[in-house]
């Protein structure tokens, strides 16, 4: 039986479906989550903001994400987070140049600016591999 996947950002549902397993980093560290699962609700790391669906009978799925929890409970796995965007949708180049503002990450703003940027860029790489 798959599990009932819901991957959220404020502005949108980005994706909803079945998958055979869900992989995502929280603070706690990766977190791999297949179907019968014990509940767990956990913060999304802020640094390794990629998340990968194994979709049932398709591609995986993958998007970098920032910022949220995910939760997993008996009717199955969601992801809540600040912001989301699938690997096709992520515009490498805008990538690289926002990590390139970011600069050297020294103010919190830089820092999650970078850390965002390299997010897009990792889930970037990872479909494209």
């Amino acid at each position: 039986m798959p599990l009932k996947v819901e991957l959220v950002s404020v502005e949108r549902l980005i994706w909803s479906g079945e998958a055979d397993m869900v992989i995502a980093r929280t603070t706690e560290g990766e977190l791999g989550i297949m179907p019968g699962h014990a509940p767990v609700l956990g913060q999304l790391s802020e640094d390794q903001g990629v998340v990968q669906i194994h979709r049932t009978g398709e591609s995986n799925l993958i998007a970098a994400v920032h910022g949220g929890f995910l939760s997993v409970t008996a009717e199955g796995v969601s992801i809540l987070a600040e912001t989301a965007e699938l690997s096709d949708e992520i515009d490498v180049q805008r990538a690289e140049r926002a990590l390139d503002r970011a600069g050297d990450g020294e103010s919190p703003d830089q820092a999650a600016a970078a850390a965002r940027a390299n997010a897009r860029l990792t889930a970037a790489s990872k479909s494209r591999s």
